[in-house]
């Protein structure tokens, strides 16, 4: 790319200014904090408090193979709940004011086997610009060659089964950026159009804290506990498919269902509409109206007021989804919305049949 590509807003679209003035005033009218609340520290406590437990319990050996393997797997579980409901928010610096909290937050990233500035970088910084941007947006390319998730790429035969087959890889998401994709993405040349010169502490830091997880759940396991290679390797995979398909379905079923764009740059290079008005025809939300799914996604069932507003706590999205919805229709925007996981989940299956024909 021989320049940085560029939202040009040709049409003078005045939406985002709207939409901000709208979620400045309500946050002033009701006098809250754009950060956590006492819901959201009650959660995080609830999460920490599981992922130690249901650490412990395996750790202490007191269980038959498969009730650790069912261990293990809520511990998957727990583990992608705390990588959406905190140190997501933490990394946008959304959970709180202070630097050294969100910082302390992020760090967690770490123990579900993630690199928090690495992640900054490809999460944070490419994805939330260039979303769905084919060749600029990095997190729409899962298993490259195997799944077809936009129509510039080429069509290979085996992928007219790739609605089949998309849901198994989704689940080794996870052990991928423990074993490979961190490492990978930190010694590419850039990722997108960042280029990757990191400070040195960040080569410490990669190589120091994975260290730290291979010893917690690969070392200790097989030191403490009386088992066999191949029931430690199932219980291993089984954490990781369950934590690498929940990561993978909530960020497939935002940006790959049906009515989401995969929009390319004009000739010379640039977007021409507004940056967030980008962001409307690219993100859908699912399950907006469950409580269920906004506790369990750290409110990333509703990611178009995420897209729009990533330093905003996720506790808050359902007051600013009215205001999101609203301005947009006024503007005659889309607003994309699947209104049940199922029936996200659906049209992302027929999104994947489609794009493998």
């Amino acid at each position: 790319m021989s320049r940085p590509l560029k939202f040009t807003n040709v049409a003078r679209s005045t939406f985002f200014a709207t939409v901000r003035q709208r979620v400045d005033a309500y946050f002033q009218s009701q006098e809250l904090s754009r950060h956590a609340n006492g819901a959201m520290w009650t959660k995080t406590i609830l999460l920490l408090v599981s992922f130690v437990g249901l650490y412990g319990l395996i750790i202490s050996g007191q269980f038959g193979v498969w009730t650790m393997l069912g261990l293990a797997g809520l511990l998957g579980a727990c583990c992608a709940l705390i990588g959406f409901n905190i140190c997501h928010d933490a990394l946008h610096g959304a959970f709180s004011e202070s630097k050294r909290v969100n910082k302390i937050f992020s760090l967690l990233f770490n123990l579900i086997g993630a690199n928090p500035y690495v992640w900054t970088i490809t999460h944070n910084i490419v994805h939330h610009t260039y979303t769905n941007i084919p060749g600029h947006d990095e997190d729409i390319e899962v298993a490259p060659g195997l799944v077809r998730l936009s129509e510039d790429e080429p069509v290979r035969p085996w992928q007219r089964f790739q609605h089949f087959y998309a849901f198994p890889l989704y689940g080794l998401a996870s052990l991928s950026w423990v074993v490979r994709k961190d490492y990978v993405k930190f010694f590419q040349a850039s990722i997108g159009q960042h280029t990757t010169k990191h400070p040195r502490q960040e080569y410490i830091n990669l190589f120091a804290y994975k260290a730290l997880y291979y010893a917690l759940f690969i070392v200790i396991p097989l030191v403490v506990l009386d088992i066999t290679w191949w029931q430690f390797l199932l219980g291993f995979l089984g954490l990781h498919f369950v934590e690498g398909l929940v990561l993978g379905l909530v960020f497939q079923l935002a940006h790959v269902v049906e009515g989401t764009a995969f929009p390319s740059p004009d000739e010379t290079g640039d977007m021409q509409e507004a940056w967030a008005v980008h962001q409307l025809r690219t993100t859908a939300n699912f399950a907006p109206n469950s409580r269920l799914a906004s506790f369990l996604c750290g409110g990333l069932n509703r990611q178009i007021e995420h897209h729009l507003f990533p330093r905003v706590c996720h506790i808050h999205y359902p007051a600013l989804a009215a205001i999101v919805k609203q301005t947009a229709h006024e503007f005659n925007l889309p607003y994309l919305e699947n209104r049940t996981f199922l029936s996200a989940l659906h049209s992302h299956y027929r999104v994947l049949q489609k794009l493998g024909r």
